[in-house]
């Protein structure tokens, strides 16, 4: 607790020395130093609060006492690796099989997200003897290089794309091809990849997988059209491959109606790997993987072991276990329905009054606001966004997220201050000619 009576600037000069400038700071210009938290809100060295808008780790809210208790009390008895049989791991593995589709039950623990989806691609391999991947555009599944390689979002600005990625349209009906106005932009965008997979394979190349987010967050908080996964999944197992969902941003009840975002695509659709991550521990590093039993028998039939010293442990299981309590006892998810269904009407009526909301996009607390320069050509209003931003964490009032032109709102499942969410971007909307002259901008601290 001593360093956080460090004078702000001192911390910012210590970090700037002693950490990579790769590993970045939220509002860069002038970082917000955060001293701690509790619930949906954060609090800085000031003692000033913010509703935390974005933070989708703190799924149950920021130290949530059941959940720190958890922690803490099997922390006392024993924490070691998953090679000793014990209690925890099993009684975990148990209640996450409760909560998914019959097929997904054998279970891989891991630490973060991206081990998770490093595994669901050698899965994935190993199971087709395949090698190629099918990807979204503008998508982001980890930090790994195997990951970096299947991630538009990243590899574009590094190496660029390897010949054994194929990147697909992202199935966005507010900006992509296929719009709100098309008949059926499911089967259009599904088509999309049954073109990419036939050219792959005329190129003698061979489909290992196809991955996406089930609700693309970094790509703008998008909303696939229903029936798209299930058209792709039929062309990409026809094609020999696995359908992999990424729900480390969006699963967990974050989208309200179902506990897995995947399942808003409808109840037929299964798919053949999940990956699970950020908001499974609260905090805590915990993720992983559920796959299906042929997929899990053909990565043991190589006869290689998987061990993760900490994935698995009798403590992060027992966090993980906790998380899911917090979750039922609370009834989070339908409280992720109700506050998200009266944000986002609330968020509709500001699109009606201010011309620069070109589009309001969500489910459950998993929210995206597209702010516009023009309706006709839907440019993006980059530096307008930038501008909100910098002025409502400048007034105390949110700790929110733009990516582009997009606000992002994942707040805590356990958050209720939408009213609060609501009239500061209301009274920043109110900003809003100001804000398009861009000497605003300019002249604005």
């Amino acid at each position: 607790m001593a360093a956080d009576q460090r004078p702000k600037a001192d911390t910012l000069a210590r970090r700037q020395r002693l950490i990579s400038s790769s590993c970045r700071l939220f509002f860069p210009e002038d970082p917000v130093k955060i001293v701690r938290a509790q619930g949906q809100y954060m609090y800085d060295e000031q003692g000033a609060e913010y509703i935390d808008c974005i933070n989708n780790v703190a799924h149950v809210g920021h130290c949530h006492p059941l959940v720190v208790q958890a922690a803490h009390e099997q922390n006392q008895v024993l924490n070691t690796n998953s090679r000793y049989l014990h209690d925890t791991i099993v009684d975990y593995a148990q209640r996450l099989s409760e909560t998914l589709p019959e097929q997904l039950c054998v279970f891989y623990f891991l630490n973060s997200g991206s081990e998770a989806n490093d595994l669901a691609l050698r899965l994935a391999r190993h199971y087709t003897g395949h090698q190629d991947v099918v990807v979204l555009d503008h998508a982001y599944h980890g930090h790994l290089s195997s990951l970096i390689d299947i991630s538009p979002y990243k590899f574009r600005n590094l190496d660029g794309q390897k010949e054994w990625v194929h990147v697909a349209p992202l199935p966005d009906t507010y900006r992509g091809p296929y719009r709100e106005d098309h008949l059926n932009p499911a089967m259009a965008y599904a088509n999309e990849v049954k073109r990419l997979v036939s050219s792959a394979q005329e190129k003698g190349r061979k489909i290992a997988a196809f991955f996406a987010e089930s609700l693309p967050s970094v790509g703008g908080q998008i909303i696939p059209p229903a029936g798209y996964f299930s058209q792709v999944a039929e062309h990409i197992r026809k094609a020999g491959g696995v359908f992999v969902a990424d729900e480390i941003q969006v699963g967990f009840g974050r989208v309200g109606k179902h506990f897995w975002a995947f399942q808003l695509q409808g109840k037929d659709f299964v798919p053949d790997i999940v990956t699970m991550g950020k908001s499974i521990g609260n905090g805590h590093p915990v993720a992983c993987v559920a796959t299906t039993q042929p997929v899990a028998r053909a990565f043991e039939a190589t006869g290689v072991e998987y061990f993760n010293t900490f994935g698995g442990s009798p403590v992060s299981c027992a966090v993980g276990l906790a998380v899911l309590n917090v979750l039922e006892k609370e009834q989070l998810q339908a409280h992720a329905t109700s506050v998200g269904s009266f944000l986002m009407e609330l968020l509709g009526q500001q699109k009606i009054k201010h011309p620069i909301v070109g589009d309001v996009r969500g489910v459950g607390l998993f929210i995206g606001v597209d702010l516009i320069k023009d309706e006709a050509t839907r440019t993006p209003a980059t530096e307008e966004a930038a501008y909100l931003v910098s002025r409502s964490l400048r007034d105390s009032e949110w700790s929110g997220g733009m990516e582009g032109n997009r606000s992002q709102v994942q707040p805590a499942l356990s958050s209720h201050d939408t009213l609060g969410v609501l009239f500061q971007f209301s009274e920043e909307m109110d900003m809003e000619e100001k804000v398009r002259s861009c000497e605003t901008l300019r002249l604005q601290p």
